[in-house]
Parts: C-alpha cells; structure tokens; sequence
C-alpha cells in the first residue's frame, strides 16, 4: 500500500534512480519512496550497452565514475543479486598523429587523478585484443580498472540494497503530478493516492523535461536514436575481452556471451519523439534503421574482419537522453527548492549510475554535493535553454562530436548566434573570431590579415599569433575588450548591507563608491562564488561575476539572503567595455572632464562618469594585470562609447588573450584554481578574506579551523622554459618523482614566451623551502619536462619576471 508520507520520493526506476534510492537509504534516509511508472529499467536502462569507463577531464567526475567501479566489484555480494560486472580493462585507440596527441594527454590526466593508464604499441594493443586489425594504428591506451556490466541485473540489485536499508518501491505507479503550493514542494500525486514530502528527486531519463517543466523547472535534455548491433558468437572473442573504443572510426565495443555488442556515434544523429514521448512507452525500442546504420559497417568490418561473416541477432535502435554539452545533469533546480534532478546521461548512465547516485543522495540529504560537480551541475544552463528547438540543434551537433578529438577551446557552431551584443555588428565587422558562452556570443580573438575563422591544434592554434599581439598590446598600450556577457546583479533593500556581509568573505561594508572583490563560501570554507561588490548606495549593491556562473551565483546569493532585501538579474540591460594597459588613463580622460587621477580615482572605486556624454559607471579593477577600468552602462550608449574610445587608437582584444594575460599575473578563475573544494586559504586568497576582523560570515569558522591547523595544498604557478611546450591543464606536477597534483588550467605567456600554468600542490606544510628544495617536473602528454614553480606571479607591473 502507497503511504501517505515520506521524507523523499524518487520518480524513476533506471539505475540512477535505483542508485539513488539506495544510497540515501545507506544514509539513513529509510523513510524513501520510490516510485515508477511500469517497471524498474523499463525506460531506457534495459536496452543500454552497459560499458563503464572512468576518465573524463574532470579530476572530480573521473572520482565519481571511479565510485561506480567500486560500487559495482562489491554490489553483487551484499544483494546476493549479480550484476554483471567484469573489470576487464579499457582500450582507446589512435588512429593518427592529432588522435595519439590526445590519447598521450589523455594518459596523463589519467595519471594525474591517480588512475592507472598505459599507452601501448599497435601490437601491444592487438595481444590484448586479438580479433582487430591494427595496420593502421599509431599507439593505444588501456585502462585495466574499466569494465562492463549488465544494467538491468545493476539495477535490480541496487534497487534491493535499496529495499534492504527500508527504501520503499512502487512499481506501475505513475506520477501525475507534483504538488507545488506558495513555493513549496508538498509532494506528488499519484492514481493511487497524494504522498507529502519536501524532497522530490526527478530521475525520469528522457521523461524528464516534460515533468519537471510541469513545476518551472528547466531540465536541458533530448531523445535521440541510439543503435548498436549484437552479433552471434563470434570465434576467438573471450570473456575477458577489454571494451574497446576506436574513436577514429567513430565505434565501440564489447564482449557479450561469446559475441560483439559494438555500436557508434554517427555525424547525422537523428533526433526521436520531437513531439513528445508516446503514451505508454516503456521496454520498447524502435524500429532498426540499416540505411542510417550502414555508414559504421565499412569501417568497423576494417577494424574486426570477423564481422563481415558473423551473425547478427539484433540491430538495437533504443532512445537515449542527451544534453547540449554531453555531460549529464545534477542537482537541486534553481527555479524550486525542493526538486532535485538526475538525469540526461547521454548513453554512458550505467558507468556514471553508482556514483551519480551516490552524490544526488547527498546532495538530497545534505542540501550540498559531496565535493564540486560543476561540470554536471544543472546550474551551468540558462534562459535560452528553455527553448527545445535550442537545446535540440546544440545537442545534435554534441552527440556528432562524441567521437571526434576534443580540440582544445573548441567552440561549437550550432544554435548561434543567439544572445548578442548590442557591439557584436561593429566587432564582427572589425574582424572578431566569436566563442559562444552561456549563449552569448562573446569575442574571442579578432583578425588582422589572418582568416577569421578558429584553426584548432594540440599545438600552436590558429589564433597564437593574434592573441600575442592582442596581448603585448595589453602590456605595452591599451586594449578594448567588450565583456557585455558578464553577469550582473542588483541587490537593493534596507539589510542588504548585513545580508551581504554575511555572505561575502570580503568586506563589503565599506562606504559607498567603493569596490571589493570577494569569495562568497559554504560552511567547510569553499569557494561557492567569485565576485566584484560595487556598493552604489547605503542599501545598494552592485555584483558582478562571469558570464558561465549567472544562474549558479545568483541562486546561491539569493538562498542565502536574510532580512529585507531583493536580489535582481540586470544582465540584460547593461553593456561593458574593458578598458585595459598602462595608457588606458590618457586615452579615457580625453573623454571624460571627470578626474582619474590615481588620487582622485584610486584602485577599488566605483562612480558614475561621464564618457563622451553618455552615463557610465566606472569600475577600477583589473583582471589582466594592468591599469584599466570597466565601463558599465546602459545598452543603449553602448555604440556611442565604443566609437568614441575606437576613435582614441585603442586594440581590440578578445577572452583568449584575457586568459593569456591573467595566467601571468597568477589571477584565479573560479571553476579552474577555485571552486567549492578550495578554500581562500588554500588558494592564496587570504588577503581577501576579513578573516581577522571579528566580523561574522558563512565559512568563517572553517576558515578559523583551518588556520589553525595548516592547509592540506597550496596553489602555485609553474612555468617551463622551452616555449614549444604547449600546457593545457591536467598535466601531472610531481616534485623529485613523486606525484603533487595537476595544474588546473595552463597557456602561454606572451610577455615571458614561455608557457604557464596554476595548479594545487596536494600536500600539506607546502611553503618556499619546499618549492626551493625539490627538483620539478610537469608530465605533459605523458612525457615529463623540467619545470619550476612560485607562489609569486610571474609577472609584475614593470613587466618583469619575478623568478629567472
């Protein structure tokens, strides 16, 4: 009988539901309801193919896939339920020169987040997997650690370790709706009767953007047709046969009781179910499509000659989720407290399905994840995923890129361009190279003489010679770089002043005019947000943050607000041009009949000016490392100040040399040295924090804690000499051998020519001595160069290098 009551219900029966459901009954969360709508895996669980790989480029999402791993080898012992796992390794081959750059990197991300990763010769490769041909093959990669499994035998025995801890589970039980009043999750209601609860935890696959819609919740996912081909036995494929990937001829595979499973990610992926999902479907796939099919067989009969004479006992063609950016979605919806959400796992759900569940569990019991997910966050989207059509052209051209080699700062075309600029005509005509961020078209590098198109490489791109010049021009002149895309939030009302000072770590209690940059933490002292504060008015705030963190940032500041006070999303309606370099002052005051002198505008102030007479609020901060300001204002001038500071000689510069320029001054980016699992402490942020004021804040006594005891890593920049070195982040630090950490981002430093990187040396009692002392090397794709590190920046305002 359905009870009336629960402390949360799970809508879904897949393994990540399952999943779930188990761990929070591990938690103690027993009074868990489970409910689906036929039966358990009936949704697109039972037709997956069930490999488990663990590497992403995520140190965090490769620790949560490594979870499922472990998850899976103990399950089957505690149910009394198998499972089907086998731990029997992991190929990746390379096919070419660019594809064995990126596996040799791959290699070496792998070593940094600790998994063991081999790369092998051709017939290395061949001995662990007979059957393939190999003539045309560079190197390969093994994992010994990936496997495989049976996804509905996972699931099932999840679902009775779930049962075990008290977990309750409703099959042929559909929701009909969730129950949402005055803002507040009540529960769900079902043909056989209402359940109250505060917790809902959507993980519905590809039902679930319909459903979650239903309460305002935004979940960016579509179906698109999945095929693999399951062969009959096929002489000489064992049991312990690795899963193979063969990324150059776009397939996969595996061994399945004496025969291949393999399938593939096709360019021309064919979306399903654009006008809604049928009624009833569920333990259903869809109809084979040979035609569409056929353009893998040629390739893949290269690959396994075998294939060509065996029998094939199904062409599988099931429907799959998949997301715009191919990585899954997690967490508790920004639009309603109370709705937690697991789903869009774009056909790798079962290698993700132990640790997903694991982390949407906490997060449910907690109100946090166990550690920074932001790659999977449902924070990462915003308003223009709210259209289908949106979502459905970027995530075609996501699933056609599943394959491909992941060219560094690749952009993606689809689905562009959509929120623009109101300078994005004169930029373009000025011969702007646009990336796209969070649906703004934002310019990334601008063409003088070259193509104005993006040339990708694992060495030097296309854009190296252009970013240079943007750069030097950074240093040695002014630059103009339009960051329209920021986001930006006013907080007004009579207790901002104290909601925000307890919120921010920073001082933000200061007089108005006046600016502070801040980290905003949770209560373990982590970095939740990274911010610009311009207080504008004694109950008015200003705040500023990166274009990718707009839903994230405001979410979490407007959770956690106290008193009498309204935080408002004003991105839209307000242009910004950076101004930036050591001639940045004279070229403004030729605009302006306000004073900005250092005196009388001195670094960290905030005022209304006026430029070439327009209304602007200008902000003295820099992120480059040189003189500058940033003028906000009114989308309307936009055009006016920007004609006016073009007509002063300035250079037009783009988000890469930013990063260029940022790297050198040793400037943190949150998502890459700062984030919820690094503390100002640990990030060399101290300086920022008022730590020593007395003044309470979130985090605070973490912090205190910490300070006492001595932090567990230290963020440092490391640079190597020989300037054809290319660092990209993820490469391995080791100090006199022995593994450190892995730089967290990396790129070339234009006024020093030498490539640049941040990273956390993962140690505790790291101070100078123990930088002196030890001999440093970074592994990059896999081969190891001399290095040297610093916890200074690496460039001062004179331009000079702070360690020969």
């Amino acid at each position: 009988m359905l009870p009336t009551t629960a402390k949360a219900v799970i809508i879904g029966g897949g393994i990540i539901g399952c999943s779930t459901a188990y761990h929070l009954g591990k938690l103690g969360w027993t009074d868990t309801v489970l409910l689906e709508r036929a039966k358990l895996t009936s949704g697109t669980t039972f037709h997956a193919a069930g490999l488990v790989g663990q590497l992403r480029t995520s140190a965090n999402i490769t620790q949560l896939l490594g979870y499922s791993v472990d998850l899976y080898k103990r399950l089957a012992e505690e149910t009394g339920l198998a499972t089907g796992w086998k731990m029997n390794g992991g190929l990746r081959l390379a096919c070419n020169a660019d594809r064995w750059i990126e596996v040799k990197r791959q290699a070496t991300t792998a070593h940094s987040f600790g998994l063991e990763m081999h790369l092998l010769t051709p017939k290395e490769a061949q001995e662990l997997w007979p059957l393939m041909r190999i003539d045309d093959l560079v190197g390969a990669a093994y994992l010994p650690t990936d496997g495989q499994a049976n996804p509905s035998d996972i699931t099932q025995s999840l679902a009775k370790g779930a049962r075990m801890s008290g977990v309750k589970i409703f099959e042929d039980t559909p929701v009909t709706r969730i129950i949402v009043e005055d803002g507040k999750v009540k529960g769900v209601e079902t043909a056989q009767g209402v359940i109250t609860c505060e917790k809902v935890v959507i993980c519905a696959g590809q039902w679930t953007r319909a459903l979650a819609a239903t309460v305002g919740v935004n979940v960016p996912l579509v179906s698109v047709e999945h095929q693999y081909m399951i062969t009959e036995k096929v002489p000489g494929v064992t049991s312990n046969l690795p899963t193979l990937r063969d990324p150059d001829r776009l397939t996969y595979w595996k061994e399945e009781v004496g025969g291949l499973v393999w399938g593939g990610y096709e360019p021309n992926p064919k979306p399903w179910a654009q006008n809604g999902i049928p009624e009833g479907f569920h333990f259903q796939t869809l109809q084979p499509d040979f035609d569409h099919y056929s353009q893998f067989m040629e390739d893949a009969i290269y690959r396994v000659p075998a294939l060509e004479t065996a029998g094939v006992k199904q062409l599988l063609n099931g429907p799959e989720s998949f997301t715009p950016d191919g990585n899954f979605i997690l967490g508790e919806a920004p639009e309603q407290q109370g709705i937690f959400i697991g789903a869009g796992f774009n056909a790798f759900g079962i290698a993700s399905g132990g640790g997903a569940g694991m982390a949407l569990a906490e997060w449910v019991a907690t109100g946090s994840a166990p550690y920074d997910l932001w790659p999977v966050d449902i924070r990462r989207f915003g308003p223009h995923h709210r259209s289908t059509d949106w979502v459905r052209a970027r995530t075609m051209e996501a699933y056609g890129k599943h394959y491909t080699i992941a060219w560094p700062s690749e952009e993606m075309t689809s689905a562009r361009p959509t929120r623009r600029s109101p300078l994005y005509g004169s930029l373009k005509a000025a011969g702007a190279v646009f990336g796209e961020k969070l649906g703004w078209e934002r310019p990334n590098w601008f063409a003088q003489g070259e193509e104005p198109r993006d040339v990708y490489s694992y060495t030097r791109p296309g854009w190296f010679d252009a970013v240079k010049r943007e750069h030097h021009a950074a240093r040695t002149g002014c630059v103009l770089i339009d960051q329209t895309s920021f986001a930006k939030f006013r907080l007004r009302g009579p207790d901002s002043e104290k909601a925000l000072s307890w919120i921010a770590a920073g001082r933000v209690e200061r007089a108005p005019g006046t600016l502070t940059y801040t980290q905003m933490l949770n209560d373990k002292g982590g970095i939740e947000a990274d911010v610009t504060v311009a207080r504008l008015g004694s109950d008015d705030y200003y705040i500023v943050t990166g274009t990718g963190f707009a839903t994230r940032d405001f979410n979490w500041i407007s959770r956690n607000l106290q008193g009498d006070c309204h935080l408002t999303d004003v991105t839209s309606g307000l242009a910004v041009l950076s101004l930036m370099g050591p001639k940045a002052r004279e070229v403004l005051q030729v605009l302006t009949p306000d004073d900005l002198s250092n005196q009388a505008f001195p670094f960290g102030t905030a005022r209304t000016i006026s430029v070439a007479l327009c209304p602007v609020l200008a902000l003295r901060v820099t992120y480059v490392g040189e003189l500058g300001w940033e003028l906000h204002m009114p989308v309307e001038v936009a055009q006016s100040v920007y004609d006016a500071l073009m007509g002063q000689g300035v250079t037009l510069a783009g988000y890469r040399a930013i990063e260029t320029l940022r790297l050198e001054k040793g400037y943190r980016a949150w998502g890459a040295e700062i984030g919820p699992d690094h503390t100002p402490l640990e990030s060399g942020l101290g300086w920022a924090v008022k730590l020593k004021s007395g003044t309470p804040f979130k985090g605070r006594e973490a912090l205190l804690r910490q300070e006492a005891e001595g932090v567990k890593k230290r963020l440092a920049t490391f640079w190597v000499d020989d300037p054809n070195v290319t660092l990209l982040g993820r490469e391995t630090i080791y100090r006199n051998g022995e593994r450190m950490g892995w730089l967290a981002s990396g790129g070339h430093g234009h006024t020093l020519d030498r490539p640049i990187g941040l990273g956390f040396i993962r140690r505790p009692g790291v101070d100078q001595a123990f930088l002196d002392e030890g001999e440093w090397e970074l592994e990059v794709a896999s081969e190891r160069h001399k290095a040297q590190v610093t916890f200074a920046p690496l460039y001062d305002p004179k331009g000079e290098r702070v360690k020969a």
